[in-house]
């Protein structure tokens, strides 16, 4: 069993920045392929970015491409999310997600049906 925590958001205007970060616990055993969805009220789960488990290869959807960034922290054995010139369109609980199967060593996982564990989500509110 994995437990993912995720922290960092929270209500700032548009324009504004903020962190996510990701905690992992449990079978922690090195790193994991590790992806950031989000889901707003009325809306499907969105895939937004993800950093693969060995080599540390990421991928970004569109429509966050440039402005936010995936990062891996060993030390702290977190995945962040880095997210800059935020708009009200961003507003939605934000989730990480492991994939712990080998196959998912040298990849990154897109797909959000592929991803073992998920964490609670923690909520980010954009203002115009």
């Amino acid at each position: 069993q994995v437990q993912l925590v995720e922290s960092g958001g929270g209500l700032v205007q548009a324009g504004g920045s903020l962190r996510l970060s990701c905690a992992a616990s449990g079978r922690t055993s090195g790193s994991y392929a590790t992806g950031w969805f989000r889901q707003a009220p009325g809306k499907e789960r969105e895939f937004l970015a993800a950093i693969s488990r060995s080599d540390d290869r990421k991928y970004y959807a569109d429509s966050v491409k440039g402005r936010f960034a995936i990062s891996r922290d060993n030390a702290q054995n977190t995945v962040d999310l880095q997210m800059d010139n935020l708009k009200p369109e961003d507003t939605a609980v934000y989730y990480c997600a492991v994939d712990v199967s080998v196959s998912a060593s040298w990849r990154v996982v897109i797909n959000q049906y592929e991803y073992d564990y998920w964490g609670q989500g923690t909520q980010v509110t954009i203002s115009s």
